[in-house]
């Protein structure tokens, strides 16, 4: 690469507008509805480790041995697309990283439900992103072990839930949500104005591991949420006859094929992250995730191409069976040498689609 567009093009605010070109160019292909509707994400870390000296890494001996490394948590939704990421130093584990990851977004609309592996969750956290809008979705490795809660009105009759009388014994305690709404709602806008992150938030709501009264509030709304979600992981069927567990699940996989291909294609220096300070890993996996969402296009764009091809040619293509491929194969993809991208003639050029009938050869 000319030094010069190193020097003056790679940063993270032009891997931003560039992700966004991308996405917005993805979501508009016709088999991506097929996908999703885009309103559901997972976030996830995918871990390198950093052989040079960095005050922006940290040890971690079970993934990164005798070296130091650092996290790269990033967000893609339910149509294979990359929305943002942050880097994390080391491996910490705390869904409150997920919360600014999305909150931090480069492109895509907002996501409803953010499906997630196992990080470490409380009830502050249920309510957080439950005030921001999203519907945390933890992949909860011990559902018996976790309480439910119940919501009854002050000054009524408590609720009769049926079957559910028997585990749903806690009690929310809605006066103190009552009280405590506008501070909640305060700090709902500094999160999303960039005012604090949400991890520095949780620290100031936690005393020496005892919740501040905002906090005891927080996560007395948060409860609410969370036994909506534990109810949803244990039974129920959504509006499109999928459950929500293989919802949480199929989200999940996108993000750990993404991985995959992420290890693929970043196969320098044994997919090392060799820039010790945070800038240069920030262009360095900005890099990355841009060229992972080309790879997305380019194989979505030639996907639709070959179903829409298939379908005029009289090959019975089903809408449940397009609905699973996926735009993250990479066994087309040369992975090494040089690559020129010289303009083409037709802002429409595509290549020629192989003849099925032709055998592979």
């Amino acid at each position: 690469m000319p030094p010069h567009v190193d020097q003056n093009y790679i940063r993270a605010d032009t891997h931003a507008a560039a992700n966004a070109r991308l996405v917005d160019y993805q979501q508009r292909i016709g088999i991506t509805e097929l996908w999703g509707d885009g309103l559901v994400a997972s976030v996830d870390g995918l871990r390198f480790r950093v052989p040079v000296q960095s005050v922006h890494a940290a040890p971690s001996p079970r993934f990164f041995g005798y070296k130091r490394g650092i996290t790269w948590l990033n967000a893609v939704n339910d149509r294979f697309a990359g929305l943002g990421a942050i880097i994390i130093t080391g491996t910490v584990r705390d869904s409150l990283y997920i919360l600014d990851t999305l909150l931090n977004l480069d492109a895509g609309p907002k996501p409803e439900m953010v499906a997630t592996d196992t990080a470490s969750y409380s009830d502050i956290v249920f309510g957080l992103f439950r005030l921001l809008g999203y519907r945390f979705s933890p992949r909860i490795a011990d559902v018996g072990g976790t309480g439910f809660w119940r919501a009854d009105i002050p000054g009524r009759a408590a609720g009769d839930y049926g079957p559910l009388n028997a585990i749903a014994r806690n009690k929310v305690n809605l006066e103190r949500i009552i009280t405590h709404w506008p501070d909640m709602l305060r700090v709902a806008g500094s999160l999303i104005t960039n005012q604090v992150r949400a991890y520095d938030l949780l620290r100031m709501l936690t005393r020496d591991g005892h919740p501040t009264p905002l906090g005891q509030a927080l996560a007395e709304y948060g409860r609410i949420a969370k036994t909506l979600h534990l109810l949803a992981m244990v039974d129920p069927v959504d509006p499109v006859d999928e459950t929500y567990r293989r919802t949480v699940t199929r989200q999940l996989n996108i993000g750990e094929s993404r991985h995959s291909l992420a290890r693929k294609i970043l196969h320098g220096h044994r997919g090392d992250i060799m820039q010790p300070y945070r800038t240069g890993q920030d262009d360095q996996l900005g890099a990355l995730g841009l060229v992972l969402n080309a790879v997305v296009l380019f194989n979505t764009r030639y996907i639709d191409l070959a179903v829409t091809a298939l379908r005029a040619q009289g090959y019975q293509v089903r809408d449940e069976d397009a609905a699973r491929l996926s735009p993250l194969g990479y066994a087309h993809i040369n992975m090494l040498g040089r690559y020129t991208f010289p303009a083409p003639s037709s802002a429409q050029q595509l290549r020629s689609l192989r003849d099925p009938d032709a055998g592979v050869g």
